[in-house]
């Protein structure tokens, strides 16, 4: 029995380098700073997308202004801070044995409520 890669097949498994900065920033910077790891809420990896961001504004008839898109960039990109303690991908240390303590209670406190009355 074989074991499934977890790498990604290509082009998603190629690291994606944040865009620069502009003053007339588009949609597609905008995902280039998600899939960069810019935002700090995902692994830093190209993501392919069926449509790429802004397709149903432009669809639609009214497609992201540069100012719409630069407060969206400002606004995705978390603070290093944060991103460091890991608080952006919800790793905190306690929250797996106060889980697994939670269902041994209640697998003991069921064990004992039955016990008790048998």
């Amino acid at each position: 029995m074989t074991l499934r890669s977890e790498t990604p097949p290509p082009p998603a498994n190629l690291p994606c380098d944040p865009p620069p900065d502009s003053d007339t920033p588009t949609a597609a910077q905008l995902k280039g700073d998600i899939d960069s790891g810019r935002t700090a809420d995902k692994t830093p990896h190209m993501d392919i997308g069926a449509a790429p961001l802004g397709t149903c504004e432009e669809a639609g008839g009214t497609p992201p202004t540069p100012q719409e898109v630069r407060i969206a960039r400002q606004n995705e990109r978390a603070p290093s801070e944060q991103a460091a303690k890991g608080y952006v991908h919800q790793r905190q240390p306690w929250v797996l044995p106060l889980y697994v303590g939670i269902i041994v209670a209640a697998a003991v406190g069921l064990g004992l409520v039955l016990w008790l009355t048998r």
